[in-house]
């Protein structure tokens, strides 16, 4: 709903992990079959402990970048490299 208001900001903040610590909640895909129930556009900003990631406006490399950003930091190496395989290594010199 607030994406939807003339000057809402939709805010998403979560920890950056679950189940104490063993999974990301920042992943580079979904698996096949995963529920979502928010779609990327209705999602404004992503807070965890590691930041606010800024995603309203953004194309999805950049979107990428910002989210990884506030990744745990344990996790942030396997998905930059996702992000490469999908954007290509050029996303690296995004930063």
């Amino acid at each position: 709903g607030a994406a939807m208001c003339p000057d809402g900001k939709a805010i998403l903040a979560m920890p950056s992990t679950a189940k104490h610590g063993e999974v990301s909640r920042i992943v580079p895909y979904f698996d096949a079959g995963t529920t979502v129930t928010t779609t990327r556009t209705d999602v404004h900003y992503i807070v965890t402990e590691y930041g606010v990631a800024h995603l309203r406006g953004r194309n999805l490399a950049q979107r990428a970048r910002a989210l990884i950003a506030v990744a745990h930091p344990s996790v942030r190496e396997e998905l930059e490299k996702a992000a490469c395989e999908r954007f290509g290594y050029s996303f690296l010199r995004l930063k």
